[in-house]
């Protein structure tokens, strides 16, 4: 295996696992919408309005991004996306631990209010930084195997 066709495979496996992770994370989300808003309420950072916002859009756009990655099209941009999002959840959570609320971040479904001592929060921000590493080899090597946007492109229709 080449030196290019090495990198193609890990950035592969990169944009596959972070596929992997919207796609569960915004499944779980979706089917249970009101657990999804209390997830969202217990960070106590967005008036309910925004709440009731964030907590119907999040679930789907999570899907959006992962199933773009799953296909391969626009990896680059969903790179950029999800990296944004990640810095957005490890803002809330590293907010939520320094304010000593005790939460379930609700990233997999389920969330809100948890009792002292139950919170994850190292757990969860290593967990976030691990995501964020792959969104951000995908930013600067967007190139890997079984791509649609790569058949695209090699076919002159990108």
């Amino acid at each position: 295996m080449t030196g290019s066709r090495a990198l193609d495979g890990i950035g592969t496996l990169a944009r596959l696992g972070l596929a992997a992770v919207w796609i569960t994370s915004g499944l779980l989300k979706a089917v249970d919408p009101a657990q999804t808003y209390v997830a969202v309420r217990a960070y106590d950072v967005l008036s309910r309005t925004a709440v009731g916002v964030v907590a119907g859009v999040l679930p789907w756009f999570e899907l959006a991004l992962g199933l773009l990655l799953l296909a391969g099209v626009g990896v680059r941009a969903v790179a950029v996306l999800s990296a944004g999002l990640l810095l957005v959840f490890l803002a809330g959570v590293t907010q939520a631990w320094v304010r000593g609320l005790s939460i379930d971040c609700g990233c997999f479904g389920g969330g809100g209010a948890v009792a002292p001592g139950q919170t994850q929060y190292v757990q969860e921000i290593l967990r976030d930084v691990g995501f964020l590493a792959l969104a951000a080899w995908l930013v600067v090597r967007p190139r890997t195997l079984f791509a649609a946007e790569r058949r695209l492109v090699t076919s002159g229709l990108g």
